[in-house]
């Protein structure tokens, strides 16, 4: 349908109460992403020309996150809350300059796929003027239900008003809807609000497009994909079932997942082939792995971008800015922030590595720390090529250790220093026989073993 322009009207107004958070409701997240970057991310790759999105009053938070994720998106505010037709309407501009479908989605569905945003489509360019997705729940009571007949869809009724026979109906209303661009608005416009909550309800369009002579069709989707999200439990929900097509996504790529049901990604998260993750292991937003990398169990990584043959954890922390070269190691323990390891190099235990460049086939010893932070600004440690940095050092910023240099174990190293020397910046080990013996006889005490506390 890439000849058809596609206009989407996002209604993200809702106040969320359900959530008890001062957050708005579309702006929690889910695998990473706030449930709005999720819809708005299937509807562009579902072929959006055009972007609206409906924000509550005041919700510059909102808008945004629209301007970030869709820079060229329209934001509309719905000053008033008086249905779903009404908040539709509130993007009457982009409306009105027109395309050939017309797709209205909600911001708190996070889990819809742009395959079944097409399917909703499909009918539009066959004929229809609306077509309404619909969903078959475990149980429907509560769900408004779409009346058929044959292939027409004849109502979307709603349970109260329902007769019997309708609740009896499990085919039922998920919400979102699509319109046919030169019917759109007129329809919109006939919608009334004679009911008992004196509100316009978008469902009310398919029986006045039949009464137009239009045609109104269902498709259908997993209860699932449609899933609202109102609560904290529901948040969960959806994060559960956004985890499992997560994982199953990265093993069809041809990673390993050695516990699937311990490892969590981001919508975003990007494996290369013959990956191996262990148990217990967290992806944040950003993070891109190369081809045949190790992660061990108990990681944590956060826009981070691993080459291929890289071998980290166990209980490894990789923060934003982090940049592993092909064949680096990182081991227990090591945590690193805004740091280029280039290839060959090694931090292998309880090290911490910020705001620095390492150069290929370095070596830092066992509780190094690059020691960039002064309580005001931020500094930089430069490591050469072939670098050997003691156990135990500190490398105070802004601070370079030249190619192929040494560093002595235990050193605090707060001066530059050149290629291939060695630098030990330690105090010369003293003993003095007898002297402890002599300190404790001074004050009349002998060695004791400690009392027990309590």
């Amino acid at each position: 349908m890439s000849d058809r322009s596609l206009l989407v009207v996002v209604l993200a107004a809702g106040e969320g109460t359900r959530m008890a958070s001062r957050l708005p409701k579309v702006l929690h997240k889910v695998a990473g992403r706030t449930m709005l970057h999720h819809v708005l991310a299937a509807t562009r790759a579902a072929g959006a020309t055009r972007t609206a999105v409906v924000v509550g009053p005041g919700r510059e938070d909102v808008a945004a996150e629209v301007r970030r994720i869709v820079p060229d998106a329209e934001v509309f505010e719905q000053t008033e809350r008086l249905g779903t037709a009404h908040a539709v309407l509130a993007a009457r501009a982009a409306l009105e300059k027109g395309a050939d479908d017309v797709l209205v989605l909600y911001a708190d569905t996070p889990l819809v796929r742009p395959e079944t945003l097409g399917l909703l489509r499909a009918p539009l360019a066959a004929g229809a003027a609306v077509a309404a997705l619909g969903f078959e729940p475990a149980d429907p009571t509560g769900y408004g239900r779409l009346v058929t007949r044959g292939d027409e869809l004849v109502a979307i009724r709603e349970e109260k008003d329902a007769s019997a026979e309708e609740k009896a109906v499990r085919f039922c209303n998920a919400g979102l809807m699509a319109l046919a661009g030169a019917h759109a608005l007129s329809i919109l416009e006939r919608i009334g609000n004679t009911n008992a909550k004196g509100e316009y309800y978008l469902t009310d369009a398919v029986e006045i497009a039949r009464a137009a002579g239009l045609s109104a069709v269902a498709a259908r989707a997993d209860a699932d994909e449609v899933a609202g999200v109102n609560s904290r439990v529901q948040l969960a929900e959806a994060e559960a079932i956004l985890q499992r097509r997560l994982r199953l996504a990265a093993m069809a790529g041809g990673a390993t997942l050695v516990a699937p049901e311990t490892v969590f990604l981001c919508a975003d998260t990007v494996l290369g082939r013959d990956v191996i993750v262990e148990p217990h292991v967290v992806f944040g937003p950003g993070v891109s792995i190369g081809d045949d990398v190790v992660i061990h169990a108990f990681c944590h990584l956060e826009g981070a971008r691993l080459e291929s043959g890289v071998t980290i954890g166990p209980y490894a922390r990789l923060r934003p800015g982090t940049q592993l070269d092909s064949g680096v190691r990182i081991g227990n323990f090591v945590e690193t922030k805004a740091a280029h390891i280039e290839s060959g190099a090694k931090v292998n235990h309880l090290s911490y590595v910020g705001d620095a460049h390492v150069g290929a086939d370095a070596n830092l010893g066992a509780g190094t720390i690059t020691c960039n932070y002064d309580g005001f600004g931020k500094y930089r440690t430069e490591i050469g090529a072939g670098a050997f940095i003691g156990v135990n050092s500190a490398l105070v910023a802004p601070v370079t250790i030249g190619k192929g240099a040494f560093v002595g174990t235990g050193a605090v190293i707060t001066s530059d220093v050149p290629d291939d020397a060695l630098a030990i910046a330690r105090s010369r080990q003293v003993v003095k026989e007898g002297w402890a013996r002599e300190f404790r006889a001074a004050r009349g005490k002998s060695p004791s073993p400690a009392k027990p506390k309590g």
